[in-house]
């Protein structure tokens, strides 16, 4: 069957991010003086078959440990759906 796992990788919060801050500072220049922080990262979708929800969320795991993310400094969030439905 085939899933789609979406990925979320952001900095650790002890992690300094740059780029939220100058995104912090674009936004406070427009007039968005409310807005106290942002985190900076990537999105990556992956199309793939498994044998269930399980084993496409196992998998996907795997490849944020391996590849996608860098665990040192940054975290991750999989979210794991039907193809079908998505």
């Amino acid at each position: 069957m085939q899933y789609k796992a979406e990925i979320h990788v952001t900095l650790k919060r002890t992690v300094n991010d740059p780029q939220g801050l100058a995104i912090r500072g674009g936004l406070h220049s427009l007039g968005y003086e409310t807005v106290e922080t942002v985190r900076a990262g990537k999105f990556i979708e992956v199309w793939l078959e498994a044998e269930s929800s399980e084993e496409a969320q196992r998998l996907a795991d795997e490849m944020s440990d391996q590849l996608l993310a860098n665990p040192v400094i940054e975290d991750y969030t999989i979210a794991v759906a039907d193809a079908a439905t998505s």
